[in-house]
């Protein structure tokens, strides 16, 4: 058998149900792989003694026969989510000490079903941003290595670059705009973003709420169904947490898509893009249309609109969201001179605890969101979203099953290149993402091909909302035509 840690959570389910393996022994792989990938900067928070305690009761659930398929497979959490008595920061230093007491819903359900916790992962502070640049505890490095550092991509990147790594086995990400799917395309991983409102927010620290969606990063498709299958559930604590049923998500995943209608976007063919992206995308269409799939040129008219009215969104969100943060309950506070007040304790606690980029869109999304500019800026931007959504709506009613894009607009690029730069440089980097934010679509990333560099791209697919299992199948039958295998070389 190949090194544990280096298993999909498939085949190490299989091993631990056949007793080939022990979840202790599987986590202790993990830890090792770990402790030697420090110059990754991927995991913040490691908890390895309630790794083994996790995993020795997995073993016992084993040994008893009541083993759901996640029992005993080590994963890691990115930082936004609470975690009972473990750090919880954002990446972000006004949570510097918070320690929640309570759990997320999402890792509650990952417990329940026998995960093992491993630690934090690395992130964008306050998932604010694409190359993971922004966090408080430095940026993450991408195991995939041309020369230079690259990014792994945000706000996920810890997350992508653990999994990469095979420091775990997968991991929870959040997508606000991209989150998920752009750092697993950067690292030759899968992202899966869920509709909106298949996983529960509760105990997410948000960002904006009404586009939030948290998601599995694992190694192939299959391990997405199966991780999806556990982090989902209706939640009442949840408001936006629609109730539907949870289906067998891996059941769903029989190849076959011989007659579905599979969309082409022609406004997705952006001015200047690089020919690998474009010739990966003709690839992954003769894939799709090889295994039986009819591919459809179709039209999404208002995408032009999407990075303009998601930024407009997504900012004023974080106002509202963010404004919790001052150094009264909990987390930093900044210390005061003789004569400050509550208002110098509010200025002085976010002057020290948030980020530049943090910064950024708070007074973008304090500005939207004022007097004068609410209806020339939100109001229009929320109108923009309906008709963005209104435009993939028109599409499905048209017997689209699935649409195909690229999932980003390039490969990994280095540290450092673009962080400085104008910032809206770095928000191109979710041109063909935050669609499925607005419209609250799922949508997965899926590793296809890589560069001249010899580095990951990936494609995407958007789904039919609360259609998971169809666009997994779908996403199966390109990740088995790509045949994807490459491995970065192991240099940390």
């Amino acid at each position: 058998m190949s090194a544990p840690n280096s298993l999909t959570i498939a085949a190490a389910r299989d091993a631990l149900r056949a007793r080939k393996l022990s979840a202790t022994e599987l986590t202790e792989a993990c830890l090792g792989a770990i402790d030697a990938a420090g110059a990754l900067n991927a995991f913040v928070h490691n908890t390895p003694d309630a790794a083994r305690s996790m995993a020795a009761a997995a073993d016992a659930r084993l040994a008893a026969g009541d083993a759901p398929a996640m029992c005993g497979i080590p994963v890691g959490i990115k930082d936004l989510f609470c975690t009972e008595g473990v750090p919880a920061q954002a990446a972000s230093r006004i949570l510097e000490g918070f320690r929640p007491q309570y759990e997320s819903t999402v890792t509650r359900n990952l417990w329940d079903a026998g995960a093992v916790m491993l630690g934090k992962l690395n992130m964008d502070e306050f998932a604010m941003g694409s190359s993971n640049e922004t966090s408080v505890y430095g940026p993450v490095v991408n195991p995939w290595r041309v020369n230079a550092d690259l990014t792994a991509g945000g706000s996920s990147g810890g997350s992508a670059a653990a999994v990469a790594a095979d420091l775990c086995l997968g991991a929870t990400g959040t997508d606000t705009g991209g989150s998920i799917r752009q750092p697993a395309a950067f690292t030759g991983i899968v992202g899966l973003k869920p509709t909106y409102g298949r996983v529960s927010r509760w105990g997410v620290i948000a960002f904006a709420s009404s586009l939030d969606q948290a998601g599995p990063m694992t190694k192939t498709v299959r391990d997405a169904a199966i991780m999806l299958g556990a982090m989902a559930s209706v939640d009442a604590m949840d408001s936006t947490s629609v109730d539907v049923p949870v289906p067998d998500f891996e059941a769903a995943l029989t190849g076959d898509i011989r007659g579905k209608r599979i969309g082409i976007p022609r406004e997705y063919r952006m001015e200047g893009m690089p020919e690998a992206i474009d010739a990966l995308w003709h690839d992954g269409a003769a894939m799709l249309r090889d295994a039986g799939a009819e591919i459809v040129d179709i039209s999404l008219p208002h995408t032009k609109y999407a990075l303009p009215a998601y930024y407009v969104i997504a900012p004023a969100e974080a106002s509202s969201n963010l404004a919790r943060y001052d150094g009264v309950r909990y987390g930093r506070r900044a210390a005061l001179d003789a004569g400050d007040g509550v208002t110098e304790m509010y200025e002085k606690t976010r002057a020290e605890g948030f980020g530049p980029e943090v910064q950024r869109r708070i007074m973008i999304g304090t500005y939207v969101l004022s007097a004068g500019f609410y209806d020339a800026y939100y109001n229009r931007a929320r109108r923009v979203r309906a008709l963005i959504k209104r435009d993939f709506d028109l599409a499905f009613a048209d017997g689209i099953d699935a649409i195909l894009t690229p999932a980003t607009p390039s490969a990994a690029f280095g540290l450092g290149t673009m962080a400085d730069a104008d910032p809206v440089a770095m928000y191109l980097n979710d041109v063909f993402t935050v669609t499925v934010n607005l419209a609250g679509l799922p949508g997965i990333s899926v590793p296809a091909g890589l560069d001249a560099n010899g580095l990951p791209l990936g494609l995407q697919l958007i789904g039919r909302p609360f259609q998971e299992g169809a666009l997994l199948n779908t996403a199966m039958v390109v990740e088995q035509a790509a045949g994807f295998v490459a491995k970065p070389d192991r240099w940390w």
